[in-house]
């Protein structure tokens, strides 16, 4: 600075000497070069450690872990990545692409030090990588509705997309049980039917039967009515009754190739263990994911809320409309969170006598919906009862509206049920007093027991029926061979009415309720009325119940009738279509959106109580009520499960000894013993990593405060510079 520029300073402000900026970069380096030791033990990190240190000396060295430098991380993370060459792609580091070069050729210099056996294990192993990485960019290019999923996703966001996933996941699922119940089945007695292969059919050995078991008129002779086809083909009865699509064309014992004799009995009970076996570990697989993000999502409502300010748009979404579709959405889900806090504070002061009140209004209200599902599962029990007693009479003494309603009565009741019963638990649950997100899992969780239950209610309704009768049948046969002469055929029958009267309602409200109603809303929107009924939303929660039902009744219907997964899947195909196609131009999407992973984890689940209550069923009428003298493979056995003892007692003594010993009491109860320890041993790993993620998490907090404490000392140290330059 010029003398004469620093005379032309203010009187009342001391001029700045020539000298005074290499004095403050002296200040300036020695406030920063070499920071003192006190000042780091301010550190609120290093004031938590201090304390954790008096109180748990052992997680010293865990602590001490809390200030390392960004040097030592690099150089540890290079010599984990240098001395474990093999175990990950550089790649799934989160490096820059320098790094990622220099560590590429840290590599390839250490290759050149290997042995070439090592080296060519190496290269193997990458060749093999990328080969495994194109098959699999490769395969999603077949999968099945690819281009539309992607289409709905983009225009409809992932929750919507989500439920036509798991509609995809359902048809490769059957496909896959068809193609198992037709390798072990159908496949031995089509090949030895059309005479393909050199075998013949091993028929089932006479056994101390009474005739009168084995008594099964299949069709009434005379003249056949017009309609009488589409009768047989909507209730499976007639002419479909004595083809393959039911278990009573199975009357085989087995198939005699050149060199063994196939076992159809076997294979056919194995064929159903199989199928449910698939599909659990299927499920549980696709399910684990969903459970884990699930699990993390629910920790904390502070973390929820944040998750959905900050990550909660889907960028999947392309079209305006479902744009401000999703803003609503958001917009909703912050409200419900803000109304939950209310109601727990509303809990938090609640008097007792309040308490008291709200308790008892619930335990009314439960009542009041139990009462409704009772009422729904007996007007199943008396239609199930009324068409089966009216059923059997002669075609030609009833016409064919008449017909058809009671071969379809249980179904009918049952869609009934399935309608009404929704809506009355919608205005139940708003008396009870519930957070908005528990109220919409309570009514579906309540929706999916009435759908699921349904079900199980007309299959022991049968049950019950086949086990009871008023003469001396029951004890001769051990069933009511009058009514059923093959009951499993007959159960089969009810199942596939099922199926095929759930696809004919869907198809019906599509075409005469959805489109009608887009009709109305667009042309006659003026009508007050039309206001009031609107367009038709797309629930995801209603359509998802309607395929588990569809699903369920496949499950149970499998065994009594083998081709009923192959129908399944066919249906299922339909309803793809025609859902995607009312989405597109009759629906519109529900305000309340689900996200993709809550919509898989919540398919699923649902998915997997369908599958428990399907086995509970078959696992009765294979193990405890009497298989049909009069057809299927297990005319010769009192039950279906009577098949793997005789198996078992064809094996060698060694064999059979060793099966004995695992299916006893002394290995059961050791192994459960071990099932249990290692169970512990899991939940104990799973709290401990619980700890880790509850430290990590406290690292962070410490991280934040760390970095708050130091700008707030660099705030104070620039401010204080800044006052000693003032008065320089």
């Amino acid at each position: 600075m010029s003398e004469s520029s620093a005379s032309a300073l203010p009187p009342g402000r001391p001029g700045r000497q020539p000298f005074s900026h290499s004095e403050n970069l002296s200040l300036d380096s020695s406030c920063f070069s070499s920071p003192p030791v006190n000042f780091l033990q301010e550190l609120p990190s290093y004031r938590s450690i201090a304390r954790k240190r008096t109180t748990i000396p052992t997680r010293e060295k865990q602590s001490g872990t809390l200030l390392k430098p960004t040097d030592s991380y690099s150089s540890q993370l290079e010599g984990g990545i240098t001395e474990n060459i093999n175990s990950q792609s550089i790649r799934k580091y989160a490096l820059n692409i320098s790094e990622k070069r220099r560590l590429r050729n840290i590599q390839e210099t250490q290759m050149k030090y290997l042995s070439e056996w090592d080296q060519w294990k190496r290269y193997s192993s990458k060749s093999w990588k990328r080969f495994i990485g194109k098959a699999r960019e490769m395969t999603t290019h077949l999968e099945l509705w690819r281009d539309d999923i992607r289409s709905i996703e983009g225009k409809f966001g992932t929750g919507i997309q989500s439920y036509f996933s798991f509609l995809r996941f359902l048809v490769l699922l059957n496909l896959v049980i068809f193609m198992i119940i037709f390798m072990l089945v159908l496949l031995p007695v089509l090949l030895t039917k059309y005479n393909i292969t050199n075998s013949t059919f091993v028929l089932i050995p006479s056994k101390d039967t009474d005739v009168q078991c084995t008594v099964y008129p299949i069709s009434s002779s005379g003249l056949i009515y017009f309609y009488s086809y589409i009768i047989d083909l909507l209730s499976g009865t007639g002419f479909l009754e004595e083809t393959c699509l039911f278990y009573g064309h199975y009357t085989i014992d087995g198939v005699k190739f050149q060199n063994f004799t196939y076992d159809l009995p076997l294979a056919y009970l194995l064929s159903t263990i199989a199928y449910l076996a698939l599909s659990l570990l299927w499920i549980v697989k696709r399910s684990v994911e969903g459970f884990k993000i699930n699990l993390i999502r629910s920790e904390e409502h502070f973390q929820s809320y944040c998750n959905k300010i900050f990550a909660g748009w889907d960028f999947c979404i392309t079209n305006r409309s479902m744009a401000d579709l999703k803003h609503s959405s958001l917009r909703y889900e912050l409200r419900a969170d803000l109304e939950e806090e209310r109601i727990r504070q509303k809990i938090a002061e609640r008097t007792s006598e309040e308490t008291i009140r709200i308790y008892s209004l619930r335990l009314f209200l439960n009542c009041i919906v139990l009462a409704v599902l009772a009422a729904c599962f007996y007007a199943i029990y008396r239609a199930t009862i009324f068409s089966q007693e009216h059923m059997k009479k002669e075609i030609d003494k009833m016409v064919f509206g008449e017909n058809l309603l009671i071969l379809y009565l249980p179904s009918i009741v049952i869609t009934l049920a399935n309608f009404i019963t929704p809506m009355i638990f919608a205005k139940i649950i708003h008396y009870e007093d519930y957070s908005p997100g528990f109220e919409i899992r309570l009514t579906i969780l309540r929706c999916v027991f009435m759908r699921l239950a349904t079900i199980c209610v007309l299959v022991f309704t049968l049950g019950s029926k086949i086990t009871s009768c008023d003469n001396y049948s029951c004890e001769l046969c051990g069933y009511n061979q009058k009514l059923y002469p093959c009951w499993e055929t007959q159960v089969g029958q009810e199942m596939y009415k099922l199926m095929i009267f759930d696809l004919i309602i869907i198809l019906a409200v599509t075409l005469f309720v959805d489109f009608p109603r887009k009709l109305l809303v667009t042309y006659c929107s003026s009508w007050k009325l039309v206001q009031c009924w609107g367009q038709q939303e797309f629930a995801i929660p209603d359509n998802v119940l309607g395929i588990v039902y569809g699903q369920t009744i496949c499950w149970i219907g499998a065994f009594f009738s083998p081709l009923l997964p192959a129908i399944a899947t066919l249906k299922l195909i339909i309803i793809f279509y025609v859902k995607e196609i009312s989405l597109l131009y009759t629906c519109r999407p529900s305000p309340r959106q689900f996200r993709a992973s809550n919509s898989n984890f919540f398919f699923l689940l649902v998915l997997l109580i369908g599958l428990c209550l399907a086995i509970i069923p078959l696992t009765i009428s294979m193990a405890r009520v009497p298989s049909s003298k009069a057809c299927g493979p297990f005319t010769n056995f009192n039950t279906t499960w009577e098949v793997v003892p005789k198996t078992v007692s064809t094996f060698p003594s060694s064999l059979q000894s060793l099966v004995h010993g695992v299916t006893s009491e002394a290995f059961a109860v050791p192994f459960f013993m071990i099932i249990c320890l290692i169970m512990f041993y899991f939940i104990a790993l799973a709290g401990a990593h619980k700890r880790v993620v509850v430290q990590l998490r406290e690292q962070l907090s410490l991280e934040s405060r760390d970095k708050r404490y130091l700008i707030q000392k660099l705030t104070e140290a620039q401010r204080d510079m800044k006052n000693r330059l003032d008065w320089q």
